[in-house]
């Protein structure tokens, strides 16, 4: 049991740090594992090395646990995908992450952020609106869903000045 304990406290808190062209196989391998339709490696790829993407990465244990990754043009931004590993669901790392890319993305000019949600994604529609943002807008239809009816995408914004 007292090894069972060790290890997991060995394990430690996921570390937070800048995602870089090196980490697309993980990004992209969690991404294809959280969403419908994947980002290929090299679609990630590209995304890190645009200098208009601000991302970031949670890991743990040596293993990917999350990432955010947004677009900045002028003073507006775009978050673009945010996922956590299933094992790293629950505990906060999608907060830690998005408070990490907002201030970053404040720093670096942004006036207001905007992103996507799907209407039924209610875990991520709490992480968002505990963030301060709010709904802008609505696609309708605009997610395919697994039984034939689509969902809407709900067009969320944060103003960070």
């Amino acid at each position: 049991m007292m090894g069972f304990i060790s290890q997991l406290f060995a394990r430690g808190q996921p570390v937070l740090s800048e995602a870089a062209s090196r980490d697309a196989g993980a990004i992209a391998t969690l991404h294809a594992a959280s969403f419908r339709r994947g980002w290929s490696e090299p679609e990630v790829e590209a995304l890190l090395l645009d200098r208009h993407v601000v991302a970031h990465r949670a890991a743990a244990g040596g293993k990917l646990a999350g990432f955010i990754m947004s677009r900045l043009v002028e003073d507006e931004a775009e978050i673009l995908s945010v996922a956590v590993a299933a094992r790293q669901r629950g505990r906060g790392l999608a907060r830690k992450l998005l408070t990490l890319n907002l201030r970053r993305l404040a720093g670096l000019g942004a006036r207001a952020v905007f992103l996507e949600v799907g209407e039924h994604n209610d875990a991520a529609i709490r992480l968002y609106d505990r963030a301060g943002f709010r709904e802008v807008s609505r696609r309708p239809n605009y997610y395919p869903g697994a039984a034939g009816e689509a969902a809407a995408a709900l067009v969320l914004r944060r103003d960070l000045v």
